[in-house]
Order: C-alpha cells, then sequence, then structure tokens
C-alpha cells in the first residue's frame, strides 16, 4: 500500500510564501517523477533521477525539490490570487505486478488560499 500525504497548505497574502511537502509511505523502492497538480492543473514535476520540470505559471515563483526518494517539497514565491486552489501530490512509481507498467497514487490534497 502506497500514501501520500500533503502538508504546509494555508493562507497566505499575496506575494508571500508557502512550502508543500509530499511524504510517501509504503512499497516505494524507486520513483518514476513526483508531481504537483492543482486541481485538475499540472505545476512541476521531478524524476527520480532529479531532472524537474514546471508549467509556465509556475516557472520563477516555484521550486520543487527532494530530500529523498519519498519526501517532495514545492516551495511557492511570489504566490497571488490565481494560485489559490487545492494542491495534490501524484507519484508514479514502476509497477509491483506488470513489468514495465505504473502504479499512480495521490494525496488527499491540502489547500492553499492566497487573499489580495
Amino acid at each position: 500500500q502506497v500514501q501520500l500525504v500533503e502538508s504546509g497548505g494555508g493562507l497566505v497574502q499575496a506575494g508571500g510564501s508557502l512550502r508543500l511537502s509530499c511524504a510517501a509511505s509504503g512499497d516505494i523502492f524507486s520513483v518514476n517523477a513526483t508531481a504537483w497538480y492543482r486541481e485538475r492543473e499540472y505545476v512541476a514535476s521531478i524524476t527520480g533521477s532529479g531532472r524537474t520540470h514546471y508549467t509556465n505559471s509556475a516557472k520563477g515563483r516555484f521550486t520543487i525539490s527532494r530530500d529523498n526518494a519519498k519526501t517532495v517539497y514545492l516551495q511557492m514565491n511570489s504566490l497571488k490570487s490565481d494560485d489559490t486552489a487545492v494542491y495534490y501530490c501524484h507519484i508514479s512509481i514502476p509497477s509491483r505486478w506488470v513489468p514495465g507498467g505504473f502504479e499512480d497514487y495521490w494525496g488527499q490534497g491540502t489547500q492553499v488560499t492566497v487573499s489580495t
């Protein structure tokens, strides 16, 4: 069983910062990629090898990082009201049952509210 727990959301004024955390637990031996989404919109991702990718709205303001294979962070700076959303963590790992396949898991989400 794989579980993802997000934390770090909250209320912040426009221009402020928040740091989201995504802690994974369970039978994870390697990671294809961990990503952050807000609602249905992709925000950023980091692969198992450390390659990062951002959506245009996140570039220059958000930074995705990790301290080990199971904990990923999203540092969000210069927040805008448009960043208000529930942020979800997503992880893709190699399938434990299907060679070449993938397993996908989602966290429950953490609310980010940016006030003006």
